[in-house]
């Protein structure tokens, strides 16, 4: 199948670009970046380093990808972006690739919304169906586990960890790691419960909400992680409770968000 390529961009030479594609008016693409099958570049997007767009992907105006970091300490080292499939990309989004401090790769899931103007740092790890909603801002080498959303005009500490299926309110700054379902808000952000919503659309029931409620207010009393170990020696048979125990005894130097 054919490209479609309009007249005013401007392709590198070494750019690989698949089947399928189409390139709007006035995108400039790099000698190193790989466009899979059916990616759409829409007009004005700028892809620039060691950059691979899997198949399906639309990016819209005036996004920049791949350009260096926003890192003093990067000197040009050979670092990636690895980009999904089927991600929508939207105007204004700015995704950088890795430094070599950092692991040289930031990589991005498939099957994301990245909203206006929202940006994805160095050395950043995005799992599968992951919303950044408009202007949400990830520092250097944040984590986000599969289907976190993380709301409007809200910023994620460097090096911060958000568990599966978390829930980041708007106008929030997270400087702690979130348990997976948590649901975190405010100017500083605290864990005032669970992501009930996105719960209920995994399918859990009453009792995995009941035992996910019953794991947070144990954590409630007393010191987090040796709380966390407690629990995680009783053996609980719940699935989900065991997943956020395994997230929190994880490999990880920061702290947590607490429930209140």
């Amino acid at each position: 199948m054919s490209s479609t390529i309009h007249s005013t961009a401007v392709i590198e030479d070494g750019a690989t670009i698949g089947n399928n594609v189409t390139i709007g008016a006035y995108c400039v693409i790099g000698a190193n970046v790989v466009l899979g099958d059916n990616v759409t570049l829409k007009s004005h997007v700028s892809i620039d380093g060691y950059t691979t767009i899997g198949d399906g992907t639309t990016i819209y105006p005036f996004a920049s990808i791949g350009h260096a970091p926003q890192d003093l300490k990067f000197k040009g080292e050979k670092t990636t972006l690895t980009i999904g499939k089927n991600n929508t990309i939207r105007e204004h989004v700015t995704m950088n690739p890795g430094t070599e401090g950092g692991g040289g790769v930031t990589r991005v899931g498939d099957d994301g919304l990245f909203m206006a103007g929202s940006h994805v740092a160095h050395d950043c790890q995005l799992g599968d169906h992951v919303i950044l909603v408009n202007n949400a801002a990830l520092a250097g080498h944040c984590v986000l586990e599969e289907g976190v959303i993380v709301g409007g005009l809200s910023g994620v500490h460097q090096f911060v960890r958000i568990g599966r299926g978390a829930m980041i309110g708007a106008v929030t700054m997270v400087t702690a790691d979130v348990v997976p379902y948590g649901l975190v808000q405010g100017p500083r952000g605290t864990l005032d419960g669970l992501n009930l919503v996105g719960l209920k659309r995994r399918g859990a029931g009453r009792a995995d909400i009941a035992a996910l409620r019953d794991l947070l207010g144990a954590l409630a009393q007393g010191t987090f992680r040796d709380t966390a170990r407690a629990e995680a020696a009783k053996g609980s048979d719940n699935a989900l409770v065991q997943e956020v125990l395994d997230f929190i005894l994880g490999p990880s130097d920061r702290s947590f968000l607490t429930p209140r």
